[in-house]
């Protein structure tokens, strides 16, 4: 094959992969079913998952007090930066309405205990093994967390880590009057 041959393969090759990759990016981002994206102003969306012990968690179980749904990762720094916070809040906003949910997505139950015994966290641990949940509320970095009324209405949708003082203002946001 002559050198002429070899770059004009090797151009159509490279080219045709970047097409198929500008195509899958306009088709991810415009023509995908948005119906399954949460926003502000939604009703969450129900579900259902179990803890790492054992308990069911159901959202619709959490109407009437304010809900602290964060989706985290043990891999994710801001994750790890912004759970001890939250386990400081959680013990202040507990018996006062507000609820944390933290749903670690598509990891085993041995990294997650480990995760949770090294920073001795109280809340409740959800795991969306098949990241169903994640999929279904339109999540793409982690973590993400959103604000959730008495009333199940998302009142915000926060991505990145968190300070103490962040969370402290979110969980008075979300107390139920």
């Amino acid at each position: 094959m002559s050198k002429k041959k070899k770059r004009l393969y090797f151009r159509t090759l490279f080219l045709s992969i970047i097409s198929v990759l500008l195509g899958y990016v306009f088709y991810s981002n415009f023509f995908q079913n948005e119906n399954t994206l949460v926003v502000e102003g939604d009703i969450a969306p129900n579900f259902q998952l179990e803890t790492l012990e054992g308990e069911t968690v159901e959202l619709n179980d959490y109407r009437g007090q304010g809900v602290f749904l964060n989706f985290w990762g043990t891999y994710c720094p801001p994750c790890e930066e912004e759970m001890p916070y939250m386990d400081n809040q959680y013990q202040e906003y507990k018996d006062k309405g507000v609820e944390i949910l933290a749903v670690n997505v598509g990891e085993s139950d041995l990294a997650v205990e480990h995760f949770v015994d090294r920073h001795n966290l109280s809340f409740p641990i959800p795991m969306d093994e098949d990241k169903a949940v994640l999929d279904s509320y339109g999540i793409g970095p982690l973590p993400t967390t959103f604000l959730i009324n008495k009333d199940g209405k998302v009142l915000d949708i926060l991505t990145g880590g968190m300070t103490e003082k962040d969370i402290q203002g979110y969980m008075e946001r979300i107390e139920p009057s």
